[in-house]
């Protein structure tokens, strides 16, 4: 069996050869680093990632991002929507595969909206395989270091939906009460709260939130809306809550695109469109802190720190 390293390079060999999409080719500095990455990435709470990411019509966006990655040791995330504009075999091969794929080997990934557009995500599972969970749910867990993760498919329809007594609300509450960690972290694709215009709030995960905030999660990472954005601790009903509430980030940065914002919800405490780029969390035993990395030649970030509840 070949080494996760020697994988990462045979797969990039077999996806330049894909004639379906545009190619993009990487570098000998990229293959290297992406082989550095997996090797560090042992045993260092890092989880880095963003959603919404390659599009197969204009890939500069994913290229620009998957080169942070390169220097970022940790596991990767995903929000949804890995290609674009069908999430196919092709586009996943050909757009995703020689940029963020090159991370596949250490990557957690969530379902998006565009990833079904195809046979029921059929070659999202294909493609990552055991580590996008059970193909008939595409929700799964996992520890990082002291950290629990949920990882919820946000598509409802697609598993039976997302409201109290669903399948995947009761397995949501059972994992939690079965990882009683004193820090959890979950991400899916559509966002409870967003101020993104496109897109906005979407009501029907709210239970999924109110079993989070019930077992005292921290953090909240989504996609869908093209742009980042910070929210204050708050409950599922959009009340601040300093003391018990989940902090939402919206990092919807992958490459795709970017959308504009439409009048900022009451808990939004930062945001920023038009700039690409990655969620950085690094998480300690009782703590984490999270950083916004832009692609190079852009400005924006945003940094902090919290303490677990």
């Amino acid at each position: 069996m070949p080494k996760p390293s020697c994988l990462i390079v045979i797969l990039l060999v077999a996806l330049l050869g894909c004639h379906s999409a545009p190619k993009y080719a990487p570098s000998a500095e990229e293959i290297e680093a992406a082989r550095k990455m997996l090797a560090e990435s042992q045993g260092v709470d890092v989880l880095v990632g963003a959603g919404d990411i390659a599009s197969c019509e204009y890939l500069s966006g994913a290229i620009a991002t998957a080169r942070l990655l390169d220097a970022i040791p940790g596991t990767v995330f995903t929000v949804g929507d890995a290609a674009y504009p069908e999430g196919t075999d092709q586009q996943l091969a050909g757009c995703y595969g020689p940029t963020w794929g090159r991370h596949k080997a250490r990557t957690r990934p969530a379902l998006g909206n565009h990833d079904y557009h195809t046979h029921h995500a059929a070659p999202f599972f294909r493609y990552f395989g055991a580590a996008a969970g059970d193909r008939d749910k595409g929700y799964y867990s996992y520890n990082l270091g002291a950290w629990h993760v949920v990882v919820i498919n946000s598509n409802c329809s697609e598993v039976g939906g997302c409201n109290p007594g669903s399948p995947q609300e009761r397995w949501l509450r059972r994992d939690l009460a079965e990882h009683r960690t004193a820090c959890t972290a979950a991400y899916w694709h559509h966002p409870l709260f967003s101020s993104g215009k496109e897109h906005g709030n979407d009501p029907e995960m709210r239970p999924i939130w109110q079993a989070l905030y019930d077992a005292g999660a921290e953090v909240v990472i989504n996609g869908h809306d093209h742009d980042y954005e910070r929210f204050a601790p708050q409950d599922a009903n959009g009340n601040a809550d300093p003391a018990r509430g989940i902090r939402e980030f919206v990092a919807g940065t992958g490459g795709r695109s970017t959308r504009v914002f439409a009048q900022p919800l009451p808990t939004s405490e930062v945001r920023n469109t038009g700039t690409f780029g990655l969620l950085k969390l690094t998480l300690h035993p009782t703590s984490y802190e999270w950083r916004f990395i832009p692609i190079a030649g852009e400005t924006f970030t945003d940094s902090g720190s919290a303490t677990c509840h």
